[in-house]
């Protein structure tokens, strides 16, 4: 698990296919790996990868491909700039949210305007996800836990303080730019529990008439 808190930009420096997906080395830049095992988890964009080598400045991580074929990283390079994140701890400051890093969908910039000493971004989620986004909600944006701002069908608006703009790979983006999306956790369970026991039979979402039943509508 992490908070979306991003310690540092790292960047790709290998990638290497091998029996059938990849592996990935990535330099971790000014973060600390003091503490750090093989096998810790660590968020690359907001993808959980595990470590499966440690070396000075450095940590390689395999890729699966249906971690290549859910996220940004099908379109990564040698040289791309990365967030990255430690996984949390019991003493871990949690000042984002709670963030699984797996990925729920691919999102889009749409524009990106200076907003006094701030920037604001657009952004187009996959309408399947624009469910789950909501105003003052949390959203995480390539690993990035960020506050949404406000919310018009599948497109949502974020704003980017000139600290976050600096510590992360957001600074670089432009309209066009696809980007790694998880939804808040919470709004996930909620939406399963209230399917209750239909849940176990049903794929569905949540519809109009499961919101009646309990008890969210009046009929």
């Amino acid at each position: 698990m992490f908070t979306g808190i991003v310690l540092a930009i790292g960047s790709i420096t290998a990638i290497k296919q091998q029996q059938g997906d990849f592996q990935f080395k990535i330099n971790t830049g000014k973060l600390s790996m003091d503490g750090v095992s093989l096998g810790d988890s660590i968020a690359v964009n907001g993808v959980c990868l595990t470590a499966v080598e440690l070396g000075s400045g450095y940590f390689c991580a395999d890729v699966s491909n249906e971690t290549i074929c859910r996220t940004i990283l099908k379109s990564a390079r040698m040289g791309d700039a990365v967030n990255l994140e430690l996984a949390l701890t019991p003493s871990t400051r949690l000042g984002g949210h709670i963030v699984s890093g797996h990925v729920d969908g691919l999102g889009t910039v749409l524009s990106k305007e200076q907003d006094g000493r701030s920037f604001r971004f657009k952004v187009k989620a996959p309408d399947n996800l624009a469910k789950y986004i909501a105003e003052k909600g949390s959203i995480c944006i390539n690993g990035i836990s960020l506050t949404v701002n406000y919310v018009e069908g599948a497109h949502f608006t974020v704003n980017i303080v000139p600290h976050t703009l600096q510590e992360t790979t957001l600074g670089g983006m432009v309209a066009g730019t696809e980007v790694n999306l998880e939804v808040d956790l919470l709004a996930r369970y909620m939406e399963r529990l209230m399917q209750g026991d239909a849940a176990a039979q049903s794929v569905g979402g949540v519809t109009e008439e499961l919101l009646q039943n309990s008890g969210f509508l009046s009929r």
